[in-house]
Order: C-alpha cells, then sequence, then structure tokens
C-alpha cells in the first residue's frame, strides 16, 4: 500500500491542481542544495521547499520528491547539508537541477566536506548542517525533519531565490514610513 492510500489521499481534481502550481509559482522561495554522503558517495540537488520548524529544538523540514536518488539517500543516512545559495550562484542550482551529470557537480564551486560527512558550500549564503529526526510520506513527497547540529552564515550576501520561473533577489521593502 502506498503512502498516499494509507492517508487516505485523494488526488486533486485537475483544475485545481493546475490551479494551485500557478499559484505557488508566484511563491518567491530560497534556492538552496541539499547534500548527504553515502558510503563515501556524494549527492546533492537545488530544492526551495525548505523551511525552518522549530527554534527549540532548532529544526528544519526539506521536502523532497519521493522518486528522487537524494531522497532514497535520505532515508538511509543520518545527516544533511543545506546550502543556501547566493544571487550570483545561479549556476550552481542549474547545475544541481540536472545539468551536470551529479558525478561532477561538486567540481563546479567551492564545496569542503563537512566534519560530519557531507559536502556544504564554502561561498554559500548560509548553511545548515542537520541530523534526521524523521520522514514523513505525504502525496508524492516526503517532509524530512531535521535537527540543527551545525550552521554558518555571511553578512556580505544576498540570498538567491526562484520566482514564476525565473532568478532574483530580495529587495528590502521601505518602511511604511516612506511610502
Amino acid at each position: 500500500m502506498s503512502a498516499t492510500a494509507a492517508l487516505d489521499i485523494a488526488p486533486a481534481p485537475a483544475p485545481i491542481s493546475d490551479a494551485f502550481r500557478s499559484t505557488m509559482r508566484r511563491f518567491p522561495a530560497t534556492v538552496t542544495v541539499i547534500s548527504a554522503c553515502r558510503n563515501g558517495s556524494d549527492h546533492g540537488m537545488t530544492a526551495t521547499a525548505v523551511t525552518s520548524l522549530s527554534m527549540d529544538p532548532p529544526s528544519l523540514i526539506i521536502c523532497l520528491n519521493n522518486r528522487t536518488y537524494l531522497h532514497d539517500m535520505l532515508l538511509e543516512v543520518p545527516e544533511f547539508a543545506v546550502s543556501i545559495l547566493t544571487d550570483r550562484q545561479a549556476a550552481v542550482s542549474e547545475g544541481f537541477s540536472g545539468k551536470i551529470a551529479p558525478e561532477r557537480r561538486f567540481d563546479a564551486a567551492d564545496w569542503v566536506r563537512h566534519e560530519r560527512g557531507m559536502m556544504v558550500l564554502n561561498s554559500a549564503h548560509a548553511s545548515v548542517v542537520c541530523r534526521r529526526m524523521g520522514a514523513v510520506p505525504y502525496g508524492t513527497h516526503t517532509i524530512f525533519i531535521g535537527q540543527v547540529v551545525d550552521t554558518r552564515h555571511s553578512d556580505d550576501t544576498i540570498a538567491l531565490m526562484y520566482e514564476n520561473s525565473k532568478y532574483c533577489a530580495p529587495q528590502h521593502a521601505l518602511p511604511a514610513s516612506q511610502n
């Protein structure tokens, strides 16, 4: 029995599914690369479904399609990393989205091996290393819960965002008094 059937999830009718897809394209999202290492083999992929979960304990969630290789890795390995890309790293995102063969992806930028085993982008806007605490299947994806074990960030970079099939960077809004 599939996870979808076990949870009694009914497939969405095409009109709502199409409308939801169109709506979600307009949700700006931070571009990340999620990475892991299994048996000495590194793998990573671009993802935007990443968000904080709790400050106590510090944790985040990532959502991965259950047909991806990284999904299968994260079910087996105890830890993973999330590198938040800068507005100058769109090429890294493209490479980890499939434009570069998986075995060559970590050659394209300044990746370093974290003491816990996985690759982390040294020049990332921020990075978070997590211990996998849970995996909740839902529909076509699995929600992975990671408890934070290490972080780093830069005060001198701007995060890369993705909205409506385009890369962009955030702009700070003017205070209400200046509108």
